[in-house]
């Protein structure tokens, strides 16, 4: 979000060094090119377990029952991997390695398929990874790390993406010195049975096995959870929805085969994270500064705007604290004028919240200190104007592990009707290993609405694995595809749009095609040429920046947009 007069192309051409970034990773991956530090271990033994997959997929566990082995295509040997993506799956198989600390590994591996990922995770320094977008006929891709010095084994996998059809591995290699297997890979847990559920959560418990240290709960196929006994409790889940669980036990050695699936539901009833926000609702940023857009105070917002987020609240000088204060542009003779605005607004059916970052945001949180400064300044601020929560747009990055822990404390303190959302920008929301879609999938249970930025991107890659430029239907609703699918809510999601040419640098589009976007996600209807597999009929909404350019446009953004989302079915 830009406090600039005319939007500034710093974030534009960020996205744009990532996407270059991107695709040299890319053509680094499919080229088979690595640069490793260090010792070369080209010449050491292949530490992968049956790597060529003729002991069927003994050594290996692939995601949701993904993996299978053909006889045909091979690329050596007798039997190759062939693992398809299915619904949010993306069909990952991987093996626990045994390795030694401080020390080089080359992996490889021959593919075949579309959208073909190999990687190591678990390395004690960089996790690693090669892909390539399309390989007609068997490709080698390969990366490299080197281990921490307290690492003792790491994880290889490969896996496709979603949308995708089966992709081929075979002949998977690690070489580096070997470590120490210790005691052997721990059996598969038994007695897996669920207790009890609430609207957002629900209570898992297996009998313990021999050997292992510690067990792994996947969630219909995906990994959620690591323990160390043999109990868990899964949050983060939507109400009056079944899930399917599996678990797998661990030690040193690796990671067991996962155990049968059980099949948990969860309660009716509303999660956290609504406050008084409608099932369908449009969010607003208000300018607390003048950039050339019409001024406005609050009690002058628009009454389509249901979520009202204040841009923005500043840095101070404590890490991770934050205040707020009232720039006279706005207007106001007095702050208690704008808390009375609030209180109007809230009095009305709005919610009013407290927005942290935009462009120039300088707020960081990436220590336990800093979080917890983090919750107490923001809950300081909702106790001094009564904001109803906080909006989270921080364009420079954020630390999954310790921005969770933030919002879940700042959760703690303001209680159940706290409203959280969230703005990233499209690079932030490509994929759930990134820190802000890992932030939003921690914090499910108490996540109101990820209001994605689809302007100042270029072109992204949607759920279908094609690549699409902002600007058009499809750009909406096949990144929206991907948050849909990935984990989060149809009510945790919202399309964020600039309120006219003037508000962002890049990606806007008319209303027209705002609503049509909308209607395809939630109904089928007015797609361009991506369709979704599915309807998403509790879709949240729209967002856009801001109240302020909406009005310097007579208001057209959200008299056409407005309806439209709370029309929604």
């Amino acid at each position: 979000m830009d406090r600039a007069p005319h939007p500034r192309p710093t974030r534009l051409r960020r996205s744009f060094a990532r996407l270059t970034s991107a695709f040299a990773a890319i053509a680094l991956g499919a080229t088979g090119l690595v640069a490793l530090g260090g010792t070369a271990a080209g010449a050491a033994a292949n530490l992968a377990q049956n790597p060529g997959f003729e002991s069927g997929l003994s050594g290996w566990t692939c995601s949701a029952g993904s993996g299978a082995t053909v006889a045909s295509p091979v690329h050596g040997g007798s039997a190759a991997l062939k693992a398809t993506p299915a619904g949010t799956d993306n069909a990952r198989c991987a093996q626990t390695v045994a390795v030694k600390p401080n020390s080089s590994y080359t992996l490889s591996a021959w593919v075949q398929g579309s959208y073909v990922y190999l990687g190591a995770s678990g390395t004690g320094t960089t996790d690693v990874s090669a892909w390539t977008p399309s390989a007609p006929g068997w490709q080698q891709l390969s990366t490299g790390f080197t281990t921490g010095a307290n690492t003792t084994s790491v994880t290889v996998y490969t896996h496709g993406w979603y949308g995708q059809p089966a992709y081929y591995a075979d002949d998977i290699s690690l070489a580096g010195p070997g470590g120490d297997p210790g005691d052997p890979v721990p059996g598969a847990p038994s007695g897996l049975r669920t207790g009890g559920a609430t609207s957002s959560s629900i209570d898992l418990s297996w009998s313990p096995v021999t050997g292992a240290t510690g067990y792994n709960v996947y969630r219909d196929g995906s990994k959620v959870q690591s323990v160390g006994g043999a109990s868990a409790t899964v949050t983060g889940l939507a109400a009056s929805t079944s899930y399917q669980f599996q678990v797998t036990a661990t030690n040193a050695a690796g990671e067991s085969p996962r155990s049968s699936a059980v099949t948990g539901t969860t309660t009716a009833g509303g999660g956290g994270g609504d406050g008084t926000v409608p099932k369908h609702a449009v969010t607003g940023y208000w300018q607390n500064f003048n950039n050339g857009a019409a001024v406005q105070k609050l009690r002058e917002v628009q009454d389509q705007y249901d979520i009202i987020a204040v841009a923005f609240a500043d840095a101070t000088g404590t890490p991770g604290a934050v205040d707020f204060t009232l720039d006279p542009a706005v207007g106001y003779g007095s702050e208690q004028q704008f808390k009375d605005d609030i209180k109007a607004k809230q009095a009305a059916g709005k919610s009013v919240v407290i927005s942290i970052g935009g462009q120039n945001g300088t707020v960081s949180i990436n220590d336990s200190a800093s979080a917890n400064n983090f919750a107490n300044s923001v809950y300081a601020l909702m106790r001094e104007y009564g904001f109803n929560g906080v909006d989270i747009d921080l364009e420079n990055g954020l630390n999954a592990t310790y921005m969770t822990q933030a919002l879940r404390s700042l959760s703690a303190k303001a209680g159940s009707g706290l409203v959280i959302t969230m703005a990233p920008q499209t690079i932030d929301m490509q994929s759930t290993s990134g820190a802000y879609f890992q932030t939003a999938l921690n914090i499910k249970d108490i996540l109101t609405v990820v209001n994605m930025q689809y302007y100042n991107s270029g072109s992204m890659l949607g759920c279908d694995g094609k690549v699409y430029s902002q600007g058009s239907v499809d750009f909406l609703t096949a990144l929206a595809c991907i948050q849909l699918e990935g984990g989060l809510s149809p009510s945790q999601v919202g399309l964020g749009l600039p309120a006219s040419t003037r508000g962002a640098g890049s990606g806007y589009v008319s209303p027209a095609i705002v609503n049509n976007a909308l209607d395809c996600l939630a109904r089928g209807t007015n797609c361009g040429s991506f369709k979704p597999a599915r309807t998403y009929p509790g879709l949240r909404g729209a967002m856009t920046w801001s109240t302020n350019w909406d009005a310097t446009a007579g208001n057209a953004w959200s008299n056409a947009v407005g309806p439209k989302v709370h029309g929604l079915p």
